[in-house]
């Protein structure tokens, strides 16, 4: 401190282990110094950022760790016009004995991601589905232990999800929002008591019963999914029940009408549409057998069977994604192993199998360019999974303590990338995705 004139400065063979970034603050005026011979492993980074006039530096006889801390090191001795002596490597064994100033800057991968609790909704649910609406963001949710379907609204302000308004749902298994030609409609699928259309009204500002949904038809619905088949609005519903079949409706004009039974007496527990290379496809699976897929036909405007998935006889939950040119499901299993197959142009292959107890819910996703698979279970934490682009398989990541996930959700607000985890048993938590530069 105070020593602006200094220009030598030599701290050589004492034993520092370490250094705050403010040490060489003020020394305007220091050309020469010297570290030598001390026990450092790491540098602050931007130490010698005040030294505007240094011109030689002496790191010799440190033991450099040259990990993520040090990659800054590398950029400075790379355009630096000081002059510095050659400093080697310690650790890690992959580095050591290697010059510092000749490590490749890609060798470094210091960016990392993890996924943090962000926000706890202090109640169970179990289905999470994001929607834009008058360009605000929302989410509605099933809570069968409120009876109601509960639909919070992205504050932008708070950057929080809050309460907006709820639709009565004394046993709600799934609350499917679909905006129709600017009109906001729930789909209202329950256990008991019949499932039923709802309307925003917007200038009365709540949700009114539209229609009820067949009850003969859909008796005990466990799914749904809503998706556009060349310009016309549908949705459909996979029915876990002996006597009803798993069910498509088509939008028209001014209600949503039966269109298809798809899949009778199967107890089918999920559905997943597909719409790649124009054909589109919908994928049911059951708890009775294989999942089965059917792809739309143009001339006959409906779905037609072309297959059954026959290396999971028992997929409780299928989801699709696409790396590069493949696709890929993902299907997990109540007992045994979840699945990864991809798609080999005639038939599917199996290209990982994850241990899976206990699972009712996976989800892959993308985040920023990373893909990710969550899958819950009703015996253990959540594994969430990345993949690796190389290996073209996942590889354990990180483990989220919730209870019996039903659900996972990718749901990007502003820039907070978020994931929503319905519980049955606790809490539903809201976790944000971050990234973490290492080399900072």
């Amino acid at each position: 401190m105070g020593l602006s004139h200094l220009q030598y400065l030599f701290i050589e063979n004492n034993d520092i282990w370490t250094l705050s970034k403010f040490t060489f603050r003020g020394l305007k005026s220091l050309t020469h110094l010297s570290l030598a011979n001390n026990n450092l492993q790491t540098l602050p980074r931007d130490i010698f950022r005040p030294l505007d006039i240094l011109s030689d530096l002496d790191l010799r006889g440190n033991a450099l760790n040259c990990d993520c801390k040090v990659k800054w090191l590398v950029e400075w001795l790379s355009h630096t016009n000081t002059t510095v002596a050659p400093i080697y490597c310690a650790s890690p064994p992959r580095f050591q004995e290697h010059k510092v100033q000749d490590l490749p800057l890609r060798e470094f991968d210091c960016i990392t991601t993890d996924f943090v609790l962000y926000q706890t909704l202090s109640f169970p649910a179990v289905s999470a589905e994001p929607f834009l609406y008058s360009s605000d963001l929302y989410v509605a949710l099933a809570q069968p232990g409120a009876s109601a379907c509960t639909v919070l609204k992205w504050d932008y302000v708070e950057r929080q999800l809050r309460d907006y308004d709820r639709i009565p749902a004394p046993s709600a298994v799934h609350c499917k929002p679909m905006v129709v030609d600017s009109q906001l409609y729930v789909v209202v699928a329950q256990l008991f008591g019949g499932s039923y259309i709802y309307h925003w009204d917007p200038n009365t500002t709540r949700f009114t019963k539209l229609q009820d949904i067949d009850p003969q038809r859909v008796r005990k619905p466990n799914d749904l999914e809503a998706f556009r088949i060349d310009g016309d609005w549908y949705f459909a519903v996979a029915d876990s029940s002996k006597a009803g079949a798993t069910s498509l409706y088509r939008w028209h004009q001014n209600g949503f009408y039966s269109h298809q039974a798809l899949h009778a007496w199967h107890r089918d527990t999920d559905l997943e549409f597909v719409d790649g290379e124009g054909k589109p496809r919908l994928i049911v699976s059951s708890s009775s057998q294989a999942p089965v897929i059917y792809q739309w036909s143009r001339t006959q405007k409906q779905f037609v069977a072309q297959g059954e998935v026959t290396q999971v006889p028992d997929a409780q939950a299928v989801k699709h994604f696409r790396a590069g040119r493949d696709s890929y499901l993902c299907l997990s299993r109540y007992i045994g192993d979840s699945k990864i197959l991809r798609w080999e142009g005639t038939r599917f292959s199996e290209v990982q199998a994850l241990p899976s107890r206990g699972s009712l819910a996976l989800q892959p996703f993308l985040v920023g360019g990373r893909r990710y698979l969550a899958l819950g279970s009703d015996f253990s934490f959540t594994q969430i999974y990345q993949w690796d682009e190389g290996r073209q398989k996942f590889v354990r990541f990180q483990e989220l303590a919730v209870q019996a996930p039903r659900a996972f959700c990718y749901m990007p607000a502003g820039d907070a990338q978020l994931l929503l985890a319905p519980s049955f048993k606790g809490q539903t938590l809201v976790y944000r995705h971050v990234v973490v530069d290492l080399s900072a």
